[in-house]
């Protein structure tokens, strides 16, 4: 299940601070399998029930780079969106995130640096409203005058 807000570009011109956007997904089984073949990040915490059970998490979690990818997603698709070139991003896991969990996956505009065209954003996934992943992003946004 996918449920996030209109995909598309905001321009530099019209980015304002503040402004959210945001996007809603449950992490399957599938996901994980297909992060852990793209990625080849095999661990079996995340992939063998009998294995996790016997961690800290005391059973599977998803990869967190997975979860940090529904950040990348909003920037790319929402906010600021298409065209968007990402600078840096850090990253601070809370929380594991399992298998049926709904992620919300939230970008807000911190800083806005029109002249150099970058963009500062606050970065949070959250799963049963607590944050399981915080961060922040500085991203070169698309413009209007290079279209």
């Amino acid at each position: 299940m996918l449920d996030n807000m209109p995909r598309g570009t905001i321009c530099i011109e019209d980015i304002e601070m503040g402004m959210t956007r945001h996007l809603r997904k449950v992490i399957t089984d599938r996901d994980i399998e297909m992060f852990a073949e793209i990625s080849t990040d095999r661990n079996p915490v995340h992939l063998d029930e009998e294995y996790a059970q016997d961690t800290i998490f005391a059973g599977r979690i998803a990869h967190g780079m997975l979860t940090a990818g529904l950040i990348s997603a909003v920037i790319g698709e929402q906010l600021p969106g298409h065209g968007t070139v990402y600078m840096g991003q850090s990253l601070k896991f809370l929380a594991p995130v399992r298998p049926g969990d709904m992620v919300t996956a939230e970008v807000e505009v911190i800083a806005i640096d029109h002249a150099k065209r970058r963009v500062g954003l606050d970065c949070r996934c959250m799963v049963d409203g607590k944050k399981v992943l915080i961060g922040e992003a500085t991203v070169l946004a698309p413009s209007r005058k290079f279209d």
